[in-house]
């Protein structure tokens, strides 16, 4: 298959037709030059490839973050920072969410543009300390990090998405040794874990991976919620007169259209996975988004369910490497769906195609014009 046509815009938007046939005919797929890759698509290969990181190891193409590093490094690195990042640092930050959410809504509004990556952005700035006068810079390198995924198309624009990288991250080198530290950033640059301290390359590679994952998946997590409630009359009216199943609702759309599509692994040895042999030191794309579509493990699996129960999707990872801000982005999905449910019934404004994030590995847009309606029946929100 020509990658090309795999992370086109219109397949982008609805990538599940293709990931129904890779897994029908094709579950394991080799992508040639330049993306040059293996991809995985059923559930049992993917989650494998996610959990048994003795066999895949994290180690691949990409920049210097502890999520691409493998143990001892990852467990030392992964121990520091989950002493800043802790389930009462996450709580605490309820109050200044709800505030940030009920300040952005409005009753027409581009969804993504005007709520749901400003939210995620301005908790994530709140949280490393970045004053508000500093938003534009950190919605520029946020949009350039963002863009690294393109780097491996080649030619001309992948070597200047890597320059302007390279550039973002000397800049907010900068910006840490100069600024103020919140404390977040304070505590990671205190915490020890056997006598040993984050280094400053560290503590930027965390800085870089926060404003990306941070925001990212929580603004696509819950702009394809809005899009798959409006996509599903009946799932709506079904949430809107039982809002206790809201936290079903969340976990079914990152089943349903995971925000995440794909994670990168490397082979330590040659592995067949059906009837295929993945040469040792090649690069792996674990299709999340296709494997939390497959029949094999989910009853109706194109279905969008928000009482499916169980629902052991993979959308944050699994095993180790289990996405540390896993437990913030639901929270905020939770404050922001409430709210905007609240709000009355969200329409679409135009049938227009929406443009997919500019990043090939996540799954949302860029831009959503929503509007809200009130209904003569009030909902239990």
């Amino acid at each position: 298959m020509d990658a090309s046509l795999l992370f086109s815009d219109d397949n982008r938007r609805n990538p599940f037709p293709i990931y129904a046939q890779m897994r029908a005919f094709s579950p394991v797929l080799k992508v040639p030059p330049p993306f040059d890759a293996w991809l995985l698509f059923d559930y049992d290969s993917v989650k494998r490839a996610l959990t048994d990181h003795e066999t895949f190891s994290s180690r691949v193409p990409a920049p210097p973050w502890f999520i691409f590093s493998d143990p001892p490094v990852h467990t030392k690195l992964r121990g520091l920072i989950a002493k800043a990042f802790t389930p009462g640092m996450v709580a605490g930050l309820e109050p200044r969410i709800r505030e940030l959410s009920r300040n952005l809504l409005a009753t027409e509004m581009d969804l993504a543009a005007d709520y749901s990556i400003p939210l995620a952005m301005k908790v994530i700035s709140g949280m490393t300390g970045i004053p508000d006068n500093d938003w534009e810079l950190f919605r520029r390198w946020s949009d350039t990090i963002l863009r690294i995924s393109y780097s491996r198309s080649g030619g001309p624009a992948a070597e200047k998405t890597i320059a302007d990288f390279r550039a973002v991250s000397a800049e907010m080198s900068d910006y840490l040794r100069e600024g103020q530290h919140s404390d977040l950033l304070a505590q990671l640059m205190t915490a020890e874990l056997d006598g040993e301290r984050l280094t400053p390359q560290d503590i930027l590679a965390f800085f870089q991976l926060l404003i990306v994952a941070g925001q990212e998946t929580t603004a696509n997590l819950i702009d394809n919620a809005i899009l798959c409630l409006i996509e599903n009359p009946d799932q709506m009216a079904r949430l809107r007169q039982a809002p206790g199943l809201l936290p079903g609702a969340i976990e079914e759309t990152l089943r349903y259209r995971s925000p995440i599509q794909w994670m990168m692994r490397t082979p330590q040895r040659d592995i067949e996975l059906h009837g295929q042999t993945i040469p040792a030191g090649q690069l792996i794309l674990c299709m999340i988004g296709s494997a939390n579509r497959d029949a094999k493990q989910f009853a109706e699996a194109d279905r969008f369910d928000i009482a499916r129960n169980p629902n052991p999707h993979i959308a944050f990872g699994h095993g180790i490497h289990f996405c540390l801000g896993a437990a913030l982005s639901r929270l905020e999905a939770r404050i922001a769906l409430t709210d905007l449910l609240a709000a009355g019934m969200p329409e679409l404004v135009d049938a227009t195609p929406w443009t997919p994030r500019q990043a090939l590995n996540v799954h949302g847009p860029a831009s959503l014009r929503i509007r809200f309606r009130k209904d003569r029946a009030e909902a239990a929100y």
